[in-house]
């Protein structure tokens, strides 16, 4: 992507700060190293007490710089789709003015758009918050793949896919940086569950990290030059990953040349000299290992000195790329700008998914005059909840509020019912009085209350057209711990089959960040929309889909299940294993959650569990599980349509160099212009080695008027094509012949072409 071809001027002010001069012949890891001579002496000239201070926390949110020769301290802020508060122990808020920022979609929306250039958009848009508000270090974007549809993460992750991830990372990292920030990639590596994240240790083999869930850490790093990674807490084939050579030595700084710095997740530090010598160089948060104990082993003769040199040169080749904010230009004026809110907006534009359109019902239609508007998740806000980073966002418009002011200019009129009860972390948490809020939920299963499903029928009977508002919330997808099923909370199947007897005039909005299961909401909803955790600007974007002002162009980023068991992690019965019902983080940083003092908290961490989790799915994740294994689902990786149609003509195909070009007409057979995602998959034809029935290698969002034809080229690196073969410990290029498919999702496959490599 060129990304001169978008609207943004990065302003001089806020310029990457690499040495002037450096050579664009240099490889985006190598340009870190352009100071090298200069960080050499300020090395040469500090204490071992000074070098230490580096590699610990200073607050919350800062390690330290040096001082006596004017190294600034480096200020992280938490991500990866707006710039968190400001905020002291215990991640409690301080209460400023103008640290409200922009609430970007979530990264399973993000990945919807499958667009690099929103990716590089978002990054950038994320990178000039955080230089407003004086930050050196965005803990984001999270790239890990969804392996779990009931991860507690996946709303924060990208894709099931490592290509579809591995793309927008290097956009998003790009951008980021570009704008001045740099990006911390997490969580490195294998973190794909909540579930015991902080001592489970996963069992993979080298091929399937490798192919899987290395490869966007991959891209991010060698093609977008990221300068932070974050080593995750769990541990990896025996090793906490904050000290696991093999991760952080030999792949990382060794294969890919990486030149940056690590930081553990907070308070994924578990060793004085594991993590030393195991490619750590900030422990976050606290010195009890990187403090007095590392100076002590260095002193004593375990650890040479070098090992500290060679962290801190690190971290100082980030503080040289990356420019000081002055503490008087630092927060002087609001984070969230109208520049940046309107990239959020285009991303939810482009976010919204149209399952599912058997009637018609979308967009709505002319001779409505009447909208019943049912579920609490049309006006539950989103931007912040749960255990994760959230954002103080400065505004977010509601799905309610983005409808009801649309259907006003329409003359339309608008009734809402809150339809069902939401569920509540603070009644799963036990700390509080009984609850005595008429619309909170004891649990997720709780049926649905008869008062409320009256009052939403009554109003669906005398509407035109019902909008059943359905999906989770913040509480029941949360970093800390992953959902026990996918089923819709709170009695919304019940809700939505009282609702569509009343009216068949049904759509169907799915508020949520990851899968749900909708074999029974499927049966009584015409019309399914996926619409996200979309952002400051999601309501908004929403309306524009839902009343046909914009076509629907997003595409999943992952599959929707028929059943929960059908997905290979529980089909293998990997996961999800034994449950601990606690968590690292937020049994160290969020006493407000569990209630526990800090007395008890050293004790009970020592006596969690240390489960496995082994990957026995192996390279079959996601679709490629599904297709390869001929299980059916609801709805698959790449789906998504439109209000229009499109027609895939012919394709060529040519090797050029190392990079295989694929070429169609696309044309938009429609009334209005609408965008389409081409996606290009590969299979093996006769490969001798264990291989899905295909996998995602290129893809391109195209817009196009009504009825335009464009010619468009798919391509991607015949390298793409290796494997990793765990017996000779390296890639491989299989010869022979290849089928290219070229559709609109990987089950709608419109024209393929054999070739040969």
């Amino acid at each position: 992507m060129k990304h001169s071809s978008t609207s943004i001027i990065l302003p001089a002010v806020l310029a990457i700060a690499i040495a002037a001069g450096c050579s664009n012949s240099l490889s985006p890891q190598d340009r870190l190293t352009v100071n090298d001579k200069k960080i050499n002496e300020i090395i040469a000239q500090m204490t071992l007490e000074e070098k230490v201070e580096m590699l610990h926390s200073k607050t919350n949110m800062s390690s330290e710089g040096v001082p006596r020769l004017g190294i600034q301290d480096i200020k992280y802020t938490d991500g990866p789709f707006g710039i968190r508060e400001e905020n002291g122990e215990g991640f409690r808020p301080l209460g400023w003015t103008l640290d409200s920022a922009t609430y970007f979609p979530t990264g399973s929306a993000l990945a919807a758009t499958w667009s690099k250039e929103l990716a590089y958009k978002n990054g950038w848009a994320m990178g000039k918050e955080g230089r407003l508000r004086g930050k050196d270090i965005i803990l984001g974007p999270a790239i890990n793949i969804q392996r779990l549809p009931v991860g507690g993460r996946t709303y924060e992750y990208l894709s099931e896919d490592p290509v579809l991830a591995a793309r927008l990372s290097v956009e998003y990292t790009i951008g980021s940086q570009e704008a001045g920030t740099a990006v911390c990639l997490k969580h490195y590596a294998l973190n794909n569950q909540e579930t015991n994240r902080g001592s489970v240790n996963v069992i993979a083999d080298e091929r399937t990290m490798r192919e899987i869930y290395l490869k966007p850490f991959e891209a991010a790093v060698k093609e977008g030059g990221a300068m932070c990674v974050m080593p995750a807490y769990n541990k990896v084939n025996g090793y906490y990953c904050s000290e696991n050579a093999h991760l952080n030595n030999e792949i990382l700084r060794g294969e890919w040349g990486f030149k940056g710095m690590t930081v553990s997740d907070w308070g994924g530090t578990h060793s004085t000299m594991g993590a030393a010598l195991g490619g750590l160089c900030v422990q976050m948060t606290g010195d009890n290992y990187f403090g007095q104990a590392l100076i002590d082993s260095v002193r004593n003769g375990a650890l040479d000195e070098a090992v500290v040199d060679a962290k801190v040169r690190e971290i100082l080749r980030l503080r040289f790329a990356i420019e000081p904010v002055p503490e008087d230009v630092a927060n002087t004026v609001m984070t969230s700008q109208p520049e940046t809110q309107k990239i959020a907006y285009e991303i939810a534009q482009k976010s919204i998914v149209l399952l599912k359109n058997e009637a018609g019902n979308l967009p709505i239609a002319k001779d409505v005059k009447k909208i019943a508007v049912i579920g609490q998740n049309a006006v539950l806000t989103t931007a912040a909840g749960g255990i994760g980073a959230g954002v103080k966002t400065l505004y977010e418009i509601s799905p309610l509020e983005g409808i009801s002011k649309r259907a006003a200019e329409a003359g339309i009129e608008v009734t809402y019912a809150p339809g069902y009860k939401s569920y509540s972390m603070r009644m799963g948490w036990g700390r509080q009085a009984e609850q005595t809020d008429p619309l909170i939920a004891k649990s997720t299963d709780e049926p649905a209350d008869p008062a409320l499903l009256a009052e939403a029928v009554a109003l669906a009977k005398e509407a035109d057209m019902v909008l059943f508002f359905g999906g989770t919330n913040k509480s029941i997808e949360t970093e800390g711990s992953d959902r026990k099923n996918i089923d819709l909370p709170c009695g919304q199947n019940e809700i939505i089959q009282a609702l569509y007897e009343a009216n068949p005039n049904v759509a169907t909005v799915l508020i949520s960040g990851g899968p749900t299961d909708l074999r029974t909401l499927d049966k009584y909803s015409p019309a399914i929309v996926q619409g996200w955790w979309n952002g400051l600007e999601g309501g908004t974007a929403l309306a524009e889909v839902l009343f046909g002002d914009i076509a629907p162009s997003g595409k999943l980023p992952f599959t929707f299940p028929l059943k929960l068991e059908d997905s290979p992690a529980y089909a293998t019965g990997s996961f999800p294993g034994n449950r601990s019902g606690e968590d690292l983080f937020t049994l160290m940083y969020r006493l407000d959650a569990t209630g526990y003092t800090r007395e008890q908290i050293q004790e009970y961490i020592a006596s969690l569990p240390d489960p496995v989790s082994e990957y026995k799915e192996g390279i079959l994740v996601g679709y490629r599980w599904f297709e390869t294994k001929e299980v059916p689902v609801m709805y698959a990786f790449g789906h998504g349509l439109s209000y229009v149609d499109f027609e895939y003509g012919e394709l060529s195909c040519r090797q050029k160099k190392d990079r295989i070009q694929v070429s169609f007409a696309l044309r938009n057979l429609g009334d209005m212009e609408a965008d389409e995602v081409a996606q290009l998959y590969v299979r093996r034809i006769g490969s001798k080695v264990e291989r899905p029935l295909k996998e995602l290698e290129a893809f391109d969002r195209i817009t196009l008027k009504a009825g335009e034809t464009k010619k468009v080229t798919l391509e991607f690196p015949v390298s793409e094509l290796e494997h990793w073969d765990n017996a000779t410990d390296g890639w491989v290029l299989e010869p022979g012949k290849i089928e290219i498919l070229v559709g609109a999702a990987s089950d709608d496959i419109r024209q393929s072409i054999m070739t040969e490599i």
